[in-house]
C-alpha cells in the first residue's frame, strides 16, 4: 500500500533521505519519481547532471577525451536542477538541457567527462547541497549516491536487473534515429557499466548497507511499492532513533 503525502509529512520526523543507485535500465527514473511524488518528496537525477555537463563539453569545443582539458573547464557551466518529482527539469547556463543530453552523442562520452576528479568533485559538491536544502526530504538516484554522495543517508537501494531485461528497457526509452538493435543497445550497456565499475574516482558500486533489488522479473508498480516499504521501515527507525 502506497503512503500518501499526508502520512508521510505526519509520520516523518525530519527530512528523509534515500539514496538510489544502480546501473542504467533498472528502472532507477521511473522508480524514484514515482516513490518522491508518492512520498511528497524532492527527487534528483544525478545522472542528468553529469550528461549535462558532458552536453556543454562537446557544444563548446572541448575534448571530451582530454581529461585535462575537461578539468580545467569543469567549473564554467552554471547547471540548475529542478527537483519536483512530476516535472524535474535541469538547465545549463539558463539553457533547458533536458531534451539534448539525452542524445548519444552524450551517452557515449559522459563516462569519459564523469570519470575526471574535478568534474565529480564539482557535481558531488551541487548534489550536497541540493540534497541537504530539501525541506521535506529527497530521492537521490544514481551511481554513486550511496558510498560517495550520500553516505549517511536514512536509506541507501542498489537497483539490478539482467542484460537482456536491461537492454529491452533502454531501447524503449530511445525513439527514432537514437533507437537501436538490443544487441547493440546491450553492448552499449555493458561497455558503460565497464567505465563506470573501474573509474578510480567514485566507482559504480553497492554500498554494503545498501538494501538491493533485482527488478528484472518485477513490474514497475511493484518495485515501486518495494521501495516505499523500505522507505516506511526507515523513517519509521529514525522516529525511533529521535524518540529515544
Amino acid at each position: 500500500m502506497f503512503v500518501t503525502v499526508e502520512t508521510a509529512a505526519r509520520t516523518a520526523p525530519a527530512a528523509v533521505i534515500v539514496a538510489i543507485d544502480g546501473p542504467a535500465g533498472t528502472g532507477k527514473s521511473s522508480t524514484s519519481k514515482a516513490v518522491a511524488a508518492t512520498l511528497g518528496l524532492g527527487y534528483l537525477d544525478t545522472g542528468a547532471q553529469y550528461r549535462a555537463i558532458t552536453w556543454w563539453m562537446l557544444t563548446n569545443g572541448i575534448d571530451v577525451q582530454d581529461a585535462t582539458a575537461v578539468a580545467d573547464a569543469a567549473a564554467k557551466p552554471v547547471i540548475v536542477s529542478g527537483t519536483d518529482p512530476a516535472a524535474p527539469t535541469i538547465s545549463v547556463d539558463g539553457v533547458d538541457a533536458a531534451g539534448p543530453i539525452r542524445s548519444q552523442e552524450v551517452t557515449a562520452a559522459v563516462s569519459a567527462v564523469s570519470a575526471v576528479p574535478e568534474v565529480r568533485a564539482r557535481i558531488t559538491e551541487l548534489q550536497r547541497t541540493i540534497a541537504s536544502e530539501a525541506p521535506r526530504g529527497i530521492v537521490v538516484e544514481g551511481r554513486d549516491i550511496g558510498i560517495t554522495v550520500l553516505p549517511d543517508a536514512d536509506l541507501k537501494v542498489f537497483l539490478t536487473a539482467s542484460a537482456e531485461a536491461r537492454a529491452a528497457r533502454r531501447n524503449g526509452e530511445l525513439k527514432g534515429k537514437e533507437a537501436g538493435n538490443l544487441a547493440a543497445t546491450r553492448e552499449a550497456l555493458m561497455k558503460r557499466d565497464a567505465a563506470d565499475s573501474s573509474r578510480q574516482t567514485s566507482p559504480l558500486a553497492k554500498a554494503d548497507d545498501a538494501v538491493e533489488v533485482d527488478t528484472t522479473d518485477l513490474t514497475l508498480e511493484q518495485v515501486i511499492e518495494c521501495v516505499v516499504t523500505l522507505i516506511e521501515g526507515a523513517v519509521a527507525e529514525k522516529a525511533g532513533r529521535v524518540a529515544r
